[in-house]
């Protein structure tokens, strides 16, 4: 695991000076070593943390004529068999690592290497004789990669604020990515919250020849479920392709811990890797559950594993949102990312290498939300009209009133109503509360092509594929990857694997939710490995008490001061903001997840527009 940047531009000088900056901005990426390469058109930095061939894999890496270069951030898992296949066609190779795999297969395969890996990576390849470069990113956006075009220069790294060391770039705040942000929680743009630097989206890789910059989708997670109906068989598979995928995900010279919840996915892998290690966080609760201590405390016990818990204090918590804010890049409304930060810490302590259970609530139906269309189905027998028709009455009922929202769900679309597995700010709502809204999309017309594209699937697998595609890079493996580098720290996602994915997208839809369970199939799949009250547990995740803590002394300071700065005058009806916060304090609605995003942008922008980075 490491950090990447470099940048593509002939007339651009002291470059040397420029991409040791560029470096340094993300050394916690790779703080194991550095290297640098430079060419006349062409400056590629690396900053490494030391997973696999210790000894012998640093780059950039270069291919025997020094014709090609690569930088590369991730991990590659079978690039043994990879490293076979090509040595039987002649290749020879100077070591054991699986970056130059990478370099030999690009040299024989080209493009086509990408459908040919199994891992998570983002990297480039600079091709000094035909002076082109190649970049990609994985199929489902575990690794980042940043790019934007300079005064004439490619520019591109792991991380954004790398890409802020340019000369020449102006920061910006893209109030596109502020209005959907306010819907979706987090950045749902190809282009950044910084005007002019976009994210490679999962799937894609580009190459930039000639000053242009080409585009093109290798993967899509589409959903292709097929009409099997035998449970032992499909539990069967799941059962041999996932043991596979976490066989494959401890391939490593180093140790390697888990992430620890009392649920069934991380606690699935926790039971089947190699490691001895496992961690989880809790806060203090009273009354309310804010804490799986206890339950993944139970768990290692029985699987005989080394377990550490952290308790985060309410005052530590606040103290680290700016350092999240940092490190994450781009603002998130996710509250779980901070306990995330604390998670890799306290992991970081003791090991380079954790696994976690990202990935399979998105496929295999994790989420209670994909119980919805389920539920809705009885109504279906009413003609659109006359749904809509009870919900405008539905409307007019006081909003705790029973059956009110699902008369109101039910006249809806799942187009009109999923937008991911966040939906905080309606359209009206947003351009209620922002001083400046533009002629910006609704969410809905956003995901139009999204939707257009799984018109043939099932409501509920259409809500998965918009996950898998927006709120899963997005959100999930955004904090997930920016949390646990900025401790240094290795995580690896063992749903996530390309094998598992084709297991899981022709699973058939009522396997997934089964007797209105959330990931039925894989709950059962689970009941092989874990105690049986492990796989029943419902989903918590980080549970945070941010709803509480807001009305708390502390927190009740902090936003105010927030919502009253200069930075709130500039974006926001500020009246409108301590309002919500009045009517969350007082009892009146619980507003706190839309506090907590209003609340993360603008510590964000205190952190990169008013003060100097953490």
């Amino acid at each position: 695991m490491c950090g990447i940047s470099g940048f593509v531009g002939t007339k651009t000088e002291n470059r040397e000076l420029i991409l040791a900056n560029m470096m340094n901005a993300m050394k916690h990426r790779g703080p194991d070593s550095q290297g640098t390469y430079f060419s006349e058109e062409t400056a590629l930095g690396f900053c490494r943390l030391s997973i696999i061939d210790l000894e012998a894999g640093s780059q950039p890496m270069y291919n025997e004529t020094k014709e090609l270069v690569l930088v590369f951030n991730g991990e590659i898992y079978n690039y043994r068999e990879l490293r076979d296949e090509l040595e039987k066609k002649g290749h020879v190779f100077a070591n054991h690592s699986d970056s130059e795999v990478l370099l030999h297969g690009y040299e024989e395969y080209g493009e086509e290497l990408l459908d040919k890996l199994r891992g998570m990576f983002a990297f480039v390849i600079w091709d000094d004789r035909n002076k082109r470069l190649f970049a990609a990113r994985d199929f489902f956006g575990i690794k980042p990669f940043y790019y934007a075009v300079i005064h004439g220069s490619f520019v591109f790294a792991s991380e954004i604020k790398s890409i802020l060391e340019f000369p020449g770039y102006e920061k910006k705040v893209n109030e596109e990515a502020l209005e959907q942000y306010l819907s979706f929680q987090y950045s749902v743009l190809d282009e950044t919250f910084f005007k002019g630097i976009h994210t490679l989206r999962p799937g894609h890789h580009l190459t930039y020849e000639n000053r242009h910059v080409n585009i093109h989708k290798y993967f899509d997670p589409l959903l292709c479920p097929e009409k099997r109906g035998n449970e032992k068989e499909l539990t069967d598979e799941l059962d041999n392709v996932i043991q596979d995928s976490i066989r494959c995900h401890m391939v490593s010279d180093v140790e390697v811990g888990s992430f620890l919840s009392g649920g069934v996915d991380s606690s699935l892998i926790a039971s089947c890797f190699s490691g001895n290690r496992s961690f989880t966080v809790g806060f203090p609760s009273e009354g309310a559950h804010y804490s799986e201590c206890s339950e993944a405390a139970s768990l290692a016990a029985q699987l005989g594993l080394k377990h550490t818990c952290r308790t985060i204090s309410e005052d530590e918590y606040w103290a680290a949102v700016p350092k999240v804010m940092y490190h994450l890049d781009e603002p998130s409304g996710d509250a779980s990312a901070v306990a995330l930060y604390f998670v890799a810490q306290e992991a970081a302590e003791q090991v380079k290498v954790v696994t976690s259970g990202e990935g399979a609530d998105e496929l295999f139906a994790g989420y209670p939300i994909y119980l919805e269309p389920k539920a809705l189905r009885c109504m279906k027998w009413l003609p659109k009209k006359s749904r809509k028709r009870l919900a405008d009455w539905a409307h007019k009922l006081p909003p705790h009133t029973k059956g009110r929202g699902y008369l109101i769900r039910s006249s809806r679309d799942v187009e009109e109503r999923f937008i991911g597995n966040a939906n905080i700010f309606t359209t009206k709502e947003r351009e209620a509360i922002l001083k400046n809204h533009g002629k910006t999309v609704t969410p809905a017309e956003l995901l139009s092509k999204k939707y257009h594209r799984a018109a043939h699937l099932k409501d509920e697998d259409k809500m998965q594929y918009i996950d898998l595609t927006c709120w899963l890079p997005g959100d999930i493996l955004q904090k997930a990857d920016k949390m646990s580098m900025a401790h240094s720290l290795e995580l690896r996602v063992p749903f996530l694997d390309r094998y598992v994915f084709e297991a899981a997208r022709r699973l058939p839809t009522k396997q997934k939710t089964k007797h209105y369970t959330s990931k039925y199939i894989l709950r059962k799949m689970a009941e092989r490995h874990l105690p049986k009250e492990n796989c029943a547990r419902k989903k918590l995740g980080f549970p945070i008490p941010i709803r509480v803590w807001i009305k708390g002394e502390t927190g009740y300071a902090k936003i105010k001061e927030r919502f009253t700065s200069q930075a709130a005058e500039q974006f926001f009806r500020t009246e409108r903001l301590m309002k919500l916060l009045e009517e969350h304090v007082n009892g009146i609605a619980d507003n706190s997840r839309k506090i907590w995003t209003v609340y993360a942008f603008l510590v964000w922008h205190q952190v990169y527009f008013e003060e100097d980075p953490v």
